[in-house]
């Protein structure tokens, strides 16, 4: 798959950054009024004292310190802890064509390349703010592109599988040129009173355009040697809520409605699975971990993310090798393993190897490897 290369990229940050502190202020917070509120039951031994979170338990059980959110003043409202985000009307932009469009033309400037010349746009990403009409093809209009557009969701695993799409339909011929961009607000699924999560998702939006390189006109370039994907039912990461939620008569604010994991589970599961697929994509095109330069995983758990370069690399990986943008934006799902490429790509050299790699529910894990041409 040589013939396509990634031209451009971008990244849209929220303005608001809530760090470990003021997250954990809040929450303590709403733990001191339910724990008042239940006091009697708490007494009488009927009910367990909810417990504190801390910064010393977030950053020891992920090595996130900080996240940047869409709303922080809901989230830290100790009798609302979510996200107030006023609906738009159906005339207005949506939230997340919004995002999309910041990060795609970063994406589109770097890439020297005019929003008329993509003929394919994919918005890939964990959560759709709905159903239809395309938040692709919404942003297809705002951005004036060509051909098509569509949605597509592969959770945490959705930026790489929507490049290995977009690749396949340059490398068939299709189109000359795509551009993939995944808004993730993360921060409205996740439940903020649960001391095991509330701390995980930070909101973010990033963009990458890929061409066919016998059109691609920017200096920096980077040719897709491979994709690889793979996919294994688990209901260790869930999300419950959906349109049938009203048919089945089921509660639209019941906690599995929103994030649920089983953490270890999934860090046993995942881990080996992931290192595995990047070790046999590897092979597949005949290169081995010294080959490999550098490493932007998905940003979930900083445990999870040196457990699978060590198994990859075969040693403990440096910071340069297998970059962290966790400790500041948090997981972004989708966005993360992008905002690593985006952000720390700076000292490849011409020739050099990385490897873009997200996993996360379904079980589902995406392979990019690249080299810099």
């Amino acid at each position: 798959m040589t013939e396509v290369v990634i031209s451009g990229t971008g990244l849209y940050t929220p303005e608001h950054a809530v760090d470990n502190n003021a997250l954990v202020t809040a929450f303590n917070a709403w733990v001191d009024a339910e724990n008042a509120r239940h006091a009697e039951a708490i007494d009488a031994g009927e009910r367990d004292p909810l417990a504190y979170s801390s910064c010393a338990f977030i950053e020891k059980a992920s090595g996130i310190r900080s996240r940047y959110v869409l709303d922080a003043e809901g989230i830290l409202d100790p009798e609302r802890m979510r996200p107030h985000l006023p609906e738009r009307s159906n005339d207005e932009p949506s939230i997340q064509c919004s995002m999309a469009l910041s990060a795609a033309r970063q994406a589109l400037d770097s890439a020297d390349v005019a929003a008329e010349d993509i003929e394919l746009v994919i918005v890939a990403c964990s959560n759709l703010e709905r159903a239809y009409p395309a938040v692709a093809v919404e942003l297809q209009q705002a951005l004036g592109t060509a051909g098509y557009g569509f949605d597509m969701n592969v959770a945490c695993s959705s930026a790489t599988f929507a490049v290995e799409t977009a690749a396949n339909a340059i490398a068939a011929g299709s189109v000359k040129r795509a551009l993939v961009v995944n808004p993730e607000i993360c921060s409205a699924h996740l439940n903020f009173r649960d001391r095991d999560s509330h701390f995980i998702f930070g909101d973010a939006c990033t963009a990458l355009v890929l061409e066919h390189d016998a059109v691609a006109r920017a200096e920096e370039r980077y040719a897709i040697l491979g994709t690889r994907l793979v996919t294994q039912f688990s209901n260790a990461i869930r999300n419950n809520a959906g349109f049938l939620n009203r048919v089945t008569d089921a509660d639209p604010n019941a906690l599995d409605k929103l994030f649920v994991q089983e953490g270890r589970r999934v860090f046993k599961e995942v881990c080996p699975l992931v290192a595995d697929l990047i070790r046999r994509h590897l092979a597949s095109l005949e290169l081995e971990s010294g080959d490999i330069t550098r490493l932007w995983l998905h940003q979930a758990n900083q445990h999870m993310n040196d457990l699978i370069a060590r198994k990859v690399l075969g040693q403990a990986p440096t910071l340069e090798q297998a970059p962290v943008i966790l400790d500041r934006y948090a997981n972004t799902s989708s966005a993360g393993s992008i905002i690593a490429f985006h952000l720390h790509r700076e000292k490849l050299k011409l020739g050099d190897i990385g490897v873009i790699c997200s996993f996360g529910a379904g079980y589902s894990a995406g392979s990019v490897v690249l080299q810099k041409a």
